[in-house]
């Protein structure tokens, strides 16, 4: 390995803002972290301003919290602006040198836009996807300060929404089973305290309400809902239809 990249994640959770990858998909990345991979999440923006909190200290406070109720080892902001998160050159670079950087075998990516919330998530989709492919093109060693190519092999997405979501088009439904992480991930939200205060604590039993809706359409107790443009394939059966 070259000595100037660190050591390599397995996995990478990008979200537009800190506390998209604990709401969406907390739960997944508990349970990769239990399998003994080593997990980071990238935040796009800082998340700030927000209505309650004292600025970005305290919301970066809240998201190295999260990270460790979760138990990721890395976790780092690009410091795109809130609000203000638009898909273009600058920021698919951005993403795609902490790619290249840490050679994730698998990326998590926002799955889709939020109607009535936040419009930053649906430009995060199109920057990691953007990224993901960034990350691999040869010739280009000036854009990316000399660090290696690498190909992403997996790109996975979750969802943000009130309800069971619409998958994008040609995407295929996988359920994690998080039974028995569902209380790691309700307390890694609740690390954002500025974002879910008392008035907002009706988001914890809507998370544990859609965890066990999906959990039902998967067979297990409790789930998260990922989607991918490739249709999952094995060559362990048992082990795929057998583990819940």
């Amino acid at each position: 390995m070259d000595e100037q990249l660190p050591e390599p994640l397995d996995v990478i959770a990008v979200g537009a803002h800190p506390d998209d990858v604990e709401i969406g998909c907390g739960g997944s990345v508990a349970r990769l972290v239990d399998q003994g991979l080593r997990v980071g999440i990238v935040d796009l923006t800082d998340g700030e301003p927000t209505p309650r909190s004292s600025g970005p200290e305290q919301r970066l406070a809240e998201a190295r919290a999260a990270a460790a109720v979760l138990g990721v080892v890395h976790r780092e902001q690009l410091g795109f602006p809130n609000r203000r998160l638009f898909d273009g050159f600058e920021v698919r670079v951005a993403l795609a040198k902490v790619f290249r950087r840490f050679r994730p075998r698998l990326v998590l990516g926002l799955g889709d836009k939020t109607p009535l919330a936040s419009p930053d998530h649906a430009q995060a989709v199109a920057i990691t996807e953007a990224a993901v492919f960034y990350s691999r093109l040869t010739k280009w060693d000036d854009t990316f300060d000399g660090l290696p190519v690498h190909t992403v092999p997996n790109l996975l997405c979750y969802f943000l929404f009130a309800g069971v979501a619409d998958l994008p088009a040609a995407h295929w439904p996988i359920v994690v089973n998080i039974h028995g992480l569902l209380d790691r991930k309700l307390e890694a939200i609740r690390c954002y305290a500025s974002q879910f205060p008392p008035e907002k604590a009706h988001i914890y039993p809507r998370v544990e309400a859609l965890a066990h809706t999906v959990g039902l359409m998967g067979g297990c107790e409790a789930g998260e809902l990922l989607a991918g443009s490739r249709i999952p394939c094995t060559n362990d059966l048992t082990g795929l239809l057998l583990e819940v």
